[in-house]
């Protein structure tokens, strides 16, 4: 069976990057480096959203308060 799925410019851009060897704990470091820079991404995202919306920390315990599952028959 072919797969048809093609490498993001991402993975091409790390492959190219880090085509050697890295010790364990280097490994580790460049994992916690991309974890900080996502976590960063989707922080500032959230900060910007509840800005644009005047959103404050009263908004979230309402979400919390509120039923929002989806219901099943």
């Amino acid at each position: 069976m072919k797969s048809s799925r093609k490498l993001t410019n991402l993975q091409l851009e790390l492959l190219q990057m880090f085509s050697f060897e890295l010790t364990e704990e280097q490994l580790l470091e460049v994992q916690q480096m991309l974890i900080d820079y996502f976590a960063d991404k989707v922080t500032t995202g959230m900060d910007q959203i509840f800005e644009q919306n005047n959103w404050s920390e009263q908004q979230i315990q309402k979400w919390a308060k509120k039923h929002m599952r989806t219901p099943y028959y």
